[in-house]
């Protein structure tokens, strides 16, 4: 009785093991006919960094490199020599006959081997250790059809790059085209959706979309076994699955894209202060014939300024979902009280990347705020049609001002709070350059200008120093609590209807305020 024949396949990686091997234990290598892959390592020539190419090129030796032929090939013949003193020696001698290498060195007619500390002994343990502990990373993808292997191949190598959960799910839920039956390949379904048009947010990356289908799966397939968006539960996800809820993803994921760029006013991903926003919202959407864009306004801004972090992990995008669940159905809903912390604001940085900050540079982009100097153009247009037209964040007042260079150290704001930044093109970002807020300000005092200050938060009393041409010295002070003021009245009418509280941790805020209106 014959047994079955078990075949274990190199999906990814194929090219580093083969040479691995060949370098180790020989091999012929097609179209190279009488060549020996084997390597050798000369000893004696050290190394200067881990990225010596010309070193490595030396060092490391096939044999038609040492051969002289008897002396035929005078280039050859002094690593000839030092192969037969045993000082170029295989790489597999080195692992398996690691003794034997080293007692050749000992009784060299060279005295000075004998010493254990020699750098050519030295060299030889390296070695050693490197082929002793060498490690390859390796993952068992299970129950992969022989005809598959080779497709599977071509789909998930990735040049040398590790695979990731994305890499390893595209791999498991790969179907080939048989029988006149229709392919699977997850990659190529979501490269063809990216090009649905030419928004930012359909650019988002290939593991935010899984964990959106994992979602989706979760909320839409029976049994599927996908309780979560972790590596654990992913790993579960079928190619049944994913076309089971992939129209209607498709749908909600283009409703969302669209809620945050045509809705909310954000252009690009980068302004999203939780990642999981993606999938809460699409999962509102899903199968959603009857949306409330108000209530997902009030969600979103609710969120995204708390005082506190609600959409952080695992356990909050479940919650999340489960409250959009109740208004996706039609069932009576509450939000709990709103929280905020003024000096949270206030210490938002125009350099962090943090979720307040985001939520901020959010908050300016929902206003459309037009350009200073031509006030009838959206600063966050969509098409730019010159590189100046570049949306700017420009410090209003500016970081190497008369200003800020002479009074940063009687105000406590820094002048790197986002609360003293504004969307500007980029020419008028040139253009306004380092001057002080009483001078450049002048320049737009007109009543264009004027009617476009709301969408930029910007209190009425810059401009009154600038017709006075005179501001206190704690100006950016007075200007970031006026500033904060208008903030939080967009924030209160945003979130109508819902218990709204705020406090302040910071302890020199009353004074300031107190002063200004003094």
């Amino acid at each position: 009785m014959l047994q079955e024949t078990e075949y274990q396949y190199i999906l990814d990686g194929q090219q580093r093991t083969t040479s691995l091997l060949t370098s180790l234990y020989g091999g012929n290598i097609e179209g190279k006919n009488g060549f020996d892959p084997t390597l050798y390592v000369d000893l004696t020539i050290p190394i200067d960094s881990d990225t010596d190419d010309e070193s490595y090129r030396n060092r490391f030796l096939f044999w038609d490199e040492i051969d002289d032929r008897n002396g035929e090939l005078r280039y050859n013949t002094g690593k000839k020599i030092r192969f037969n003193e045993g000082l170029i020696v295989k790489l597999i001698d080195v692992k398996n006959a690691f003794g034997n290498v080293e007692r050749k060195l000992i009784d060299h007619s060279n005295p000075d081997f004998k010493d254990y500390d020699h750098q050519v002994r030295i060299e030889l343990r390296r070695i050693k250790e490197i082929l002793d502990n060498y490690r390859v990373s390796f993952i068992e993808v299970k129950g992969i059809q022989i005809s598959e292997v080779c497709q599977i191949f071509e789909r998930i190598n990735q040049a040398g790059k590790p695979l990731n959960i994305f890499d390893i799910v595209v791999a498991k839920t790969f179907k080939p085209i048989t029988n006149g039956e229709p392919g699977f390949y997850l990659r190529e379904l979501i490269d063809d959706f990216r090009n649905t048009n030419n928004s930012q947010f359909l650019q988002i990356n290939d593991l935010d979309y899984l964990h959106a289908l994992a979602v989706l799966i979760n909320l839409g397939v029976d049994n599927s076994g996908v309780r979560n968006i972790t590596d654990r539960y992913l790993n579960e996800i079928k190619t049944e699955h994913i076309l089971e809820v992939w129209e209607d993803a498709k749908k909600a994921l283009l409703k969302t894209f669209d809620f945050f760029e045509n809705h909310l006013q954000l252009k690009t991903p980068h302004l999203i202060p939780f990642r999981y926003f993606y999938f809460t919202i699409t999962a509102y959407f899903y199968q959603n014939q009857s949306p409330n864009y108000d209530f997902l306004k009030k969600y979103f801004w609710f969120y995204s300024f708390h005082n506190q972090e609600l959409l952080s992990n695992t356990t909050h995008l479940f919650q999340h979902i489960g409250f959009l669940d109740i208004e996706k159905y039609k069932n009576e809903y509450k939000f709990d009280r709103f929280l905020i912390n003024k000096e949270t604001l206030r210490s938002a940085s125009y350099s962090s990347r943090g979720r307040m900050s985001r939520a901020l540079l959010s908050l300016f982009a929902s206003m459309k705020p037009k350009d200073w100097e031509h006030c009838d153009r959206e600063v966050l247009a969509h098409n730019l049609f010159f590189s100046t037209d570049k949306p700017n964040l420009h410090h209003i007042f500016p970081t190497n001002s008369e200003y800020i260079l002479s009074n940063q150290h009687l105000n406590n704001i820094s002048n790197n709070s986002l609360l003293n930044i504004a969307y500007l093109t980029q020419i008028t970002n040139l253009d306004i350059t380092n001057r002080n807020p009483l001078e450049y300000l002048r320049d737009y005092d007109n009543p264009e200008f004027h009617a476009i200050m709301p969408g930029h938060f910007l209190p009425s009393k810059i401009m009154q120093w600038a017709r006075n041409n005179d501001m206190p010295t704690n100006a950016l002070d007075i200007f970031v609590e006026e500033r904060l003021t208008l903030i939080l009245d967009n924030l209160k009418q945003k979130l109508s209807g819902i218990t709204f509280e705020e406090f302040d941790t910071s302890v020199v805020a009353a004074e300031i305020v107190e002063a200004a209106i003094s």
